[in-house]
């Protein structure tokens, strides 16, 4: 290094002396190591926080089971609007105290199926409970939505003779554990959910009136 250039380099207080060219290499070398390092760092924490959002929008968005939930569906305005399209009479039952209709809907097929979901509306209840009237069918249409069982008997609820399904592995069949049938008039009508044998007897009770007024009605 020239007199000129040891004039012009200046002093490095840690040093006490001017760098040499390896030095100022070396410490321009760490200098840009640690803007890198920090520049990942401050990436990862980028992702970080795009990834949580990206979670929790998901969270918010996506659709809850049918038995869970405070909503409830106005019954009477889904039943006129399927009766309407059925041109025929529908069932219209009245849930127990304390519980609520999360969905009531035609399912479209051979037969048409006006389907009810109801589930107890305490928040540390369980179960729920299909109400389901098929157009034009039998006890033959029951196969479909209980996984091939067939009924062990019958039972009298309300005035009413009921086939008795019993679930024998509610693991394989949707975890629907009973269900209860009935023909009413061209239609059959099925209660089966996950209420087991005295819930769903129960529930069958509560609604017998209605079918009776749909018998009535035909």
């Amino acid at each position: 290094m020239s007199r000129e250039q040891r004039k012009q380099a200046p002093v490095v207080a840690e040093l006490g002396r001017p760098e040499t060219p390896q030095e100022t290499a070396d410490r321009k070398a760490a200098s840009s190591a640690a803007y890198r390092s920090s520049q990942t760092f401050r990436g990862l924490i980028a992702a970080l926080i795009a990834t949580v959002g990206v979670v929790l929008l998901i969270v918010l968005i996506v659709p809850r089971g049918d038995f869970t939930g405070t909503n409830t569906v106005d019954l009477a305005a889904a039943a006129k609007n399927a009766q309407s399209t059925m041109n025929r009479p529908v069932l219209v039952p009245t849930p127990p105290n304390n519980w609520r209709v999360n969905k009531a809907v035609l399912i479209d097929g051979k037969p048409v199926v006006w389907d009810i979901t109801v589930a107890p509306q305490a928040d540390d209840a369980r179960g729920y409970a299909h109400i389901a009237q098929a157009f034009d069918a039998d006890a033959d249409w029951a196969l479909t939505p209980l996984h091939g069982t067939a009924p062990k008997g019958t039972v009298k609820i309300g005035g009413r003779t009921w086939d008795e399904y019993v679930i024998p592995n509610p693991d394989s069949s949707a975890n629907i554990d009973a269900a209860l049938g009935t023909q009413v008039g061209k239609d059959y009508v099925l209660v089966y959910g996950a209420l087991g044998k005295a819930g769903t007897a129960e529930l069958v009770a509560k609604i017998s009136p209605q079918i009776d007024i749909l018998e009535k009605s035909r």
